[in-house]
Parts: structure tokens; sequence; C-alpha cells
């Protein structure tokens, strides 16, 4: 009877978990509407995005690595391991509000350095939790329909709190000038390390069975006799790159163009409306992926977001209403077409991130498991192409930067149609 049972406390610390890669991963781009202003900053979207850079570069050094750590460790000290060295990144932001304030450093504020060296650390616990979390749902629920049905559930939590962090942050720090600092959004971030360490107190009492683990010595290198494989694993470096790039950067055209006092909780919520499409676009996939498959889905709304992006990039002068949190309530916002246009791709993107995988491991048998690691490597594309997208931004205009996440979109199509057939390169 007892194997029966499910533990409600642990599988609702997961969903917290889940929630906090999104709040966290979420985090960077509405902070980096702060540190724009800052002095020796002054406006470049290049360093406003280079903490969700540092976030997504510690996918490079941890991807492959948090997986050889589940094996050595187990998947509960894994867990306790990344919601410490969360609790320990988020801390770290909350000091870049108090050390070296005022001081400069190459140019650039010396405490903007600590930021970043937290939100580093910050990247190496959501890239721990991210390997851990969806396995412990599905021991939790038991395996079969019920622990699919625990990570779907957990997935449409992550969508949730990434849909409301930018939100969030945006109704804190309301309208961003020089003198805006740091410390207006110390509220996220007492939340933040309030929520890690609760987990991680709820965690250590939590009893539950470790699963039996396989032991695996497929080198890496053999992954790359898989042609498809290695077009796929382009595909995500290219995917993440454009989940996160189009709201980011969305997120400050809106601060910088509105106009309105209230400009930076309007882009907030303009950005927020981008992963909440995505929570009803995964909610939708998960109904039809039975019958539609996934090349099916790929290739449909890789070709759609490029049209949808081509159009928003011609249509700034189109005013559109959207409805948004004013400052004091709920209302009607007029923003520009174009940011519509943007966030209608947040149904386009929700999709990707499965199907690619996916297609991409098909074939590949008992190194589908090695292959993961590989994947959870190339995340740091959500770190490389925004902050390229807003170098270029910086350089020329915002609506030059998205053929970024056009040529990417386009790449992610060709792969759907021609790049994820089953080939190896050798025998």
């Amino acid at each position: 009877m007892n194997k029966n049972k499910t533990n409600w406390v642990a599988v609702l610390t997961m969903m917290f978990l889940f929630g906090m890669i999104a709040f966290v991963t979420n985090l960077a781009a509405p902070i980096g509407v702060i540190w724009k202003q800052a002095p020796g900053i002054e406006g470049s979207n290049f360093w406003g995005m280079m903490g969700n850079m540092m976030n997504f570069l510690a996918y490079a050094f941890m991807g492959i690595p948090a997986g050889k750590l589940i094996t050595k460790v187990g998947y509960k000290k894994t867990t306790l391991i990344g919601v410490g060295v969360g609790l320990v990144g988020v801390f770290v932001q909350f000091l870049s509000g108090k050390v070296g304030v005022g001081a400069t450093l190459a140019g650039l504020p010396a405490n903007f350095f600590v930021y970043l060296l937290g939100a580093f650390v910050c990247g190496f616990s959501v890239c721990i939790l991210n390997t851990v979390v969806n396995p412990m749902l599905n021991l939790l629920g038991g395996g079969g329909n019920k622990g699919n049905q625990l990570v779907q559930i957990g997935g449409t939590f992550n969508s949730l709190m990434g849909t409301l962090t930018p939100m969030l942050v945006g109704a804190l720090i309301g309208s961003v000038t020089k003198d805006t600092v740091i410390t207006d959004v110390n509220l996220v971030l007492y939340i933040a390390m309030g929520v890690f360490a609760a987990t991680f107190a709820i965690l250590t009492f939590v009893p539950f069975v470790e699963p039996e683990q396989e032991k695996n010595d497929i080198s890496v290198k053999s992954l790359f006799e898989y042609r498809h494989l290695v077009f796929g694993v382009i595909a995500i470096f290219l995917y993440v790159g454009v989940e996160v790039g189009i709201p980011g950067t969305m997120n400050f055209y809106l601060t910088d163009t509105l106009g309105t006092a209230n400009a930076a909780t309007t882009a907030g919520f303009v950005a927020g409306t981008y992963w909440f499409l995505m929570l009803i676009g995964r909610f939708v996939s998960s109904l039809i992926s039975g019958k539609v498959s996934s090349r099916t889905q790929l290739a449909v709304t890789s070709a759609t977001a490029i049209v949808f992006l081509v159009i928003g990039m011609f249509t700034t002068e189109i005013q559109a209403s959207m409805p948004v949190f004013t400052g004091s309530g709920f209302g009607m916002a007029q923003v520009p077409l174009t940011a519509v246009l943007f966030v209608l791709c947040g149904l386009c993107t929700s999709v990707m991130w499965g199907a690619i995988f996916n297609l991409a491991v098909e074939g590949l048998g008992k190194k589908s498991a090695a292959a993961s690691g590989l994947f959870m490597t190339m995340v740091i594309g959500g770190g490389i192409l925004p902050l390229v997208q807003n170098a270029i931004a910086d350089a020329t205009t915002y609506m030059l930067s998205y053929w970024i996440p056009v040529a990417a979109l386009a790449y992610i199509c060709w792969f759907a149609l021609v790049g994820s057939k089953v080939k190896k390169t050798n025998n």
C-alpha cells in the first residue's frame, strides 16, 4: 500500500523547483533593464544582456558534469547541491546592491561584476536542477502515465513562473531612470532566497527511494557518428537563443521606445505575455502530439514564427492594444503591432525543445541518455545569441537585430524538414 502512496510534500517541492528554474532564468532580462541605465553602461543593450549570458554560460561547464554528479551521489544529494548553489547565487546578486557601489572597474560599475558573478553561480544551480527535476518527478509519480503527468504539470508551472517573473520585476521598478538601482528589486531576491532556503530544508528531511542507475560508459565522441543528432544539437543551441532573445530584446525595445512613465512595467507585462503563450502552446501540444508528428509541429511553428518576426520588424509605426498592468491596475496599453506579433512567437517556440530533442535522439537507443547531457551543454545558446542580437541592436537598430532569430528559425525549419532524417556518418 505504501508503495502506491504519492509523497505530495516532495512533489510540491519539485514543483517549486521547476518554477524556480524559470524564475531565476527569467530574472536576468528585466534586471538588465536596470543595469542598462547605470553609469558607465548607459543604455548599452550588450551589457544589459550580459547577466543573461552569464546565467547560460554556466551550462557549458555544468551540462555533462551534472549528469555525472547524479551517478556519483544520487538524485537527492545532487538536488540539495543545486538548491544550495542557487541560494548562494541569488545572495551574491543581492550583494551587488551592497558591495562596490559607487566604484568603477574597467570603466563599468564595480558592483555590476558582483551581479554577473551571482548570475553565473545561479546558472550552475539551474543547470543542475534541470538535470534532476524531470526524472525526480517521474520517480515520485511511480513512473508510467502518472509520472509523465507530474512532469507535464511541472512544465506548466515552469511556464507560469516564466510568465510572472518579468511582470513582477517590471511592476516593482516601474519607471527606469539613471537613479534606478538593483536594490529596487530586493523584494524579488528576498523571495528567491527564502524559497531556496525553505526548499533545501524540506528536501533534507523528505525521504524517497533513489532509482537504480544503469552504468553508462558511452563516450560523447561516439554520439557524433549520428549526423541527425549533430544537426539537432545545433538546432537546440539556436532554439534556446531564439526563445530567450525574442522577449528579452523586446523588453529592452519597449522600455526605450514607449515613452511613458511606466514603460518598464508595460514592457515587463508584454514580455510576460510571451511566456504565458508558451504555457498555452505546451498545453495544446500535449493534446495533439499523439496524432501530429514532431517533424510537422517543428516545421509549422518555425515557419510561422519567421512570418511573425518579419512582419513585426516592419510594423513598428502601427499601434495595437494589449492588456497589461499599468502600475495601479490592469488596463489596455497602446504598443506597436510589432510587440503583439513578437509575443505570438511564444506559441511557436513552446513546442520546439521537445520536438527537436525527439527528432535528434531518434534511433540512438541506449545512447539517448548520454545525448541529454550534450543537449544541456548547448543551452548556452540562450546566452550567446541574445548577446549577439543586442550587440547588433546597439550598432544598428532593434528591428535589424531580429534577423538573428529569423536566421536561427530558418535553420530549425530546415532541420525539421531535412536535417532530422536519421543517418549515421560512419559504421
